[in-house]
């Protein structure tokens, strides 16, 4: 007996997909979380980044996927800033205009005043 290729891909699927339901029916509360922000920084979030002086918005990095803490490259310990990549919104209009890039920041994690959150637009 043969299987046709659409048929097998198809069963191949159906497959991975048991298995994949299986293994985290498995998973600690805590595992499940990791892999739920995996999945997550994997397909981007959409986030928008807001930093304050005072009650003054200030700058805006929108489009952004994640933010990430800097990690020592000798040590492996964390480092007291995170950092990302994001479109610098110099009109704060929550777009990515024309001429607006996207931009490396870092966040000191000594008095930066600032807030993520994803984009509800």
């Amino acid at each position: 007996m043969t299987i046709d290729r659409p048929k097998a891909r198809a069963l191949a699927t159906f497959l991975i997909a048991v298995a994949a339901v299986f293994t985290l029916a498995s998973c600690t509360q805590e595992q499940q979380n990791t892999i739920n922000r995996n999945i997550q920084n994997w397909t981007g979030t959409n986030g928008v980044l807001e930093f304050y002086a005072g009650d003054k918005l200030v700058r805006r990095f929108i489009k952004i996927d994640k933010v990430s803490t800097a990690m020592g490259t000798e040590d492996g310990k964390p480092r007291p800033y995170r950092f990302g990549y994001g479109v610098l919104d110099e009109n704060l209009n929550f777009t990515a205009d024309p001429g607006e890039k996207k931009v490396y920041f870092e966040i000191s994690d000594y008095g930066s005043n600032y807030i993520f959150f994803e984009n509800p637009r």
